[in-house]
């Protein structure tokens, strides 16, 4: 074992994430087809070894691994955020989201409440993201997750990021928080509020005074999201439309400005009525 396995291994896939380094399985060679994919997930079955996860995880979690074809095509045709911010607004059903947040934030206002005293984030924002990526927790994606991370982090495209999110997922799995046959959105997103398995073990929090973090759980997925736009430099009171400065944060949820944009808008009439 070299200097740089028996740190990584020393250190645990939590530490690895949270120091913002890339996993060894870069090493693995990534291709645009399948052709190429079973090849790589022995390479990268041998790194992940290394890195500290078990022979047990890797097993478990690659056993029902496909290249995703659907998350791949997907992946190449996001044509919603080359929308106008119009066009964006009427297309993810703003005006319902608004409508019916409305109606979530008085029904929920005590978790509401706990979680702005605790993390400094109000409803609103956090209501547009509920109600954007998910419709409240209505469909949060039938994809097997394994298999979109997995090939997500071997396709060229974006290799690194997304071998970043498997070997989170992998910890995730062997911690015993998540199933290898999880299913969720086509990207590898989970929960409620769709986060990436990085996110999960970052910024995943107890939302409902339960055991562990289930993002299934509204509670736990709300507080989580509050917890990633502290992390993100949420400041408690200050303003979240463009140009003001928790703004910010919300540009860390989401890399399209057309979304950005959507969950200020949304918040901002949720929390105004």
């Amino acid at each position: 074992m070299d200097d740089k396995a028996r740190k990584l291994k020393a250190w645990g896939i939590a530490a690895l994430i949270a120091a913002g380094l890339s996993g060894p399985a870069q090493a693995a060679q990534c291709g645009n087809n399948s052709s190429g994919f079973p090849a790589w997930i022995d390479q990268f079955k041998t790194e992940a070894a290394r890195a500290g996860i078990s022979k047990r995880t890797l097993d478990r979690a690659f056993k029902n691994v496909r290249y995703a074809t659907k998350t791949i095509s997907l992946d190449r045709n996001q044509k919603s955020f080359k929308l106008s911010f119009d066009q964006f607004m009427r297309k993810r059903g703003a005006a319902t989201i608004i409508a019916k947040g409305k109606r979530i934030k008085k029904q929920k206002a005590r978790l509401f409440a706990a979680i702005e005293k605790k993390y400094g984030v109000p409803a609103g924002p956090l209501i547009a993201i509920w109600g954007m990526e998910s419709g409240f927790g209505a469909f949060t994606g039938n994809q097997h997750t394994m298999s979109a991370v997995a090939t997500l982090a071997y396709d060229c495209r974006r290799s690194a990021f997304f071998t970043e999110q498997l070997y989170a997922q992998l910890q995730l799995i062997q911690k015993g928080w998540m199933s290898p046959d999880f299913k969720g959105a086509a990207h590898g997103e989970i929960g409620q509020t769709q986060f990436l398995p990085a996110n999960v073990v970052r910024f995943g929090v107890n939302g409902d005074n339960s055991a562990g973090i289930n993002l299934g759980s509204s509670a736990d997925a709300l507080a989580s999201t509050a917890n990633f736009l502290r992390g993100h430099g949420w400041r408690r009171g200050a303003g979240y439309q463009p140009g003001e400065p928790n703004f910010r944060a919300i540009q860390g949820w989401n890399a399209a400005g057309v979304y950005q944009k959507a969950i200020a808008k949304i918040g901002a009439e949720i929390d105004g009525g």
